[in-house]
């Protein structure tokens, strides 16, 4: 058994594409037009970090309900965790793309954190 995908919500594929994969690095592992369940037009596409196996569904809200979700996955609260092999190289690469860290970066047991939001509003922890 393994997690295969989650679903972020957002407000435009390319816009979402192009943060995961220059901001993040991520590699774009499939970006395949597709159908609703009611058979409107919407676009099949994932990301994941390189080499992993588990992906992000990048979801472009197409109702109401889903607009308001955007931006706010985990209801305000820290709902994403990036495992970094070089801390200080993503805080970099980050900064340079625009992400807004909300934290200074600080040593915990754990490692070293610091959370920032993605263009969204979504927030995560940056680890290493």
């Amino acid at each position: 058994m393994r997690l295969d995908k989650i679903t972020i919500v957002v407000d435009d594929y390319d816009r979402a594409i192009a943060f995961f994969t220059g901001a993040l690095g991520f590699e774009l592992a499939e970006d395949s037009p597709s159908l609703t369940n009611d058979g409107r037009p919407k676009r099949w596409a994932v990301v994941r970090p390189p080499g992993a196996q588990t992906g992000i569904l990048l979801a472009q809200a197409d109702v109401h309900r889903q607009a308001a979700a955007v931006g706010n996955q985990a209801g305000g609260r820290v709902g994403f965790f990036l495992r970094v092999d070089d801390f200080e190289a993503a805080r970099a690469r980050l900064l340079a793309a625009g992400a807004a860290f909300l934290t200074e970066p600080r040593d915990e047991p754990y490692g070293r954190v610091a959370v920032f939001a993605d263009p969204w509003g979504n927030k995560w922890d940056l680890l290493g």
